[in-house]
């Protein structure tokens, strides 16, 4: 029995964690997008390419919202040891094990559709590069911004802008692609600064093991989560 109660504080201290995480991230989401001026003179003096987190209000809520009922299934299932509550909760939790799992066995062993992912998606992120950069505000927030992290120009290169929109209205590549030379001519371009694609490529090379920890970690942690959840309904049968 003591075992039995370990098993029960462990997941609903586990699970407590989790509902306040989501009642947190809730509460931001719903901040965001009710009083996103408020939100937005706090962020922006610290830095104000991260205007466009206002957009993904509506993300936070549903996250917030997941975590929150995943929290609560966990907690009501060990307290009040009902079996359904436990059931549900596997079940999900299994179901985003498996998700994650063939997600990335695909990534592994199915390279070639990786390979026409990316191209596609380096085609339709030229496509918007060359016609709304420059025009559309959020859009140029977010590519800003990846390309001032990255410090990275374009998607495969700074000649994604060739003929784009923006450099016939401005005769001159983003001032990002030069660090901020003004003018931005493709001589001032350094030639070490790559397209995004490759500077991602290259992070996931130089983090790769931090990413594949924390894929691990997580992956454990849900599977310790379906563990306790099944030990908590069996026992709970035999009672």
């Amino acid at each position: 029995m003591s075992c039995f109660s370990f098993l029960k504080k462990m997941m609903f201290i586990f699970n407590g964690i989790i509902y306040v995480g989501g009642v947190t991230v809730l509460g931001v989401g719903i901040w965001v997008k009710v009083d996103g001026g408020s939100f937005l003179k706090i962020l922006v003096s610290a830095a104000p390419q991260l205007m466009q987190l206002v957009n993904v209000g509506y993300l936070c809520i549903a996250v917030g919202g997941f975590l929150m009922v995943m929290g609560f299934l966990g907690c009501y299932g060990a307290v009040k040891e009902s079996r359904c509550m436990l059931m549900i909760f596997f079940i999900i939790v299994l179901i985003i094990f498996i998700v994650e799992m063939v997600g990335a066995v695909v990534v592994l062993a199915f390279s070639s559709l990786s390979k026409i992912f990316i191209d596609y998606l380096g085609n339709a992120a030229v496509k918007y590069l060359r016609n709304d950069y420059g025009q559309n505000n959020e859009l140029t927030t977010v590519w800003n911004s990846t390309m001032k992290e990255m410090k990275c120009c374009g998607f495969n290169g700074y000649k994604d802008f060739i003929n784009s929109t923006y450099y016939r209205n401005n005769n001159e590549f983003p001032p990002i692609c030069c660090a901020k030379l003004r003018p931005c001519q493709e001589s001032s371009i350094s030639s070490q600064i790559k397209g995004c694609l490759l500077a991602f490529e290259y992070f996931l090379g130089q983090n790769g093991k931090i990413v594949g920890g924390v894929a691990l970690v997580i992956c454990g942690l849900e599977f310790a989560a379906m563990m306790v959840a099944l030990m908590l309904f069996r026992h709970i049968k035999k009672e």
